[in-house]
């Protein structure tokens, strides 16, 4: 049994979120995914030498993403682990979860539409 909050040190409170990053990261296939585009995006963005404004709305955009993936990986695990067989009012959960995720990466989308299309329109338009 683990320590309470207020008895746990700081280090062994970061080491379980890493533990949980590790294991979402593992089990979850479309966080995989979000983690090859922002690498993708990382990469663009210093080949286009974005500002520093425009490097805080990607890493925003991207902690949003990461963050809602990993919540309805959360999400997933203990409705499972409650109710391991089909239920109407948990399918529910786990979409409203799912459609949590699907508004971050449009809107992460729409970001990247703005910081990167004008730099590459100017880059190749020449």
């Amino acid at each position: 049994m683990r320590p309470s909050p207020e008895n746990a040190s700081w280090w062994r409170c970061f080491v379980d979120a890493l533990r949980g990053v590790s294991t979402a990261f593992r089990s979850e296939r479309n966080l995989r995914i979000h983690f090859v585009l922002l690498v993708f995006a990382v990469v663009l963005g210093w080949w286009l030498q974005l500002s520093t404004t425009e490097w805080i709305a990607l890493v925003l955009c991207s902690a949003l993403v990461v963050g809602a993936e990993m919540l309805n990986t959360g999400i997933e695990f203990l409705a499972d682990a409650l109710h391991p067989e089909e239920h109407p009012v948990i399918g529910k959960a786990k979409d409203v979860a799912a459609g949590a995720v699907l508004i971050a990466a449009v809107a992460a989308v729409i970001v990247g539409a703005i910081l990167f299309l004008p730099k590459l329109w100017e880059l190749f338009a020449k």
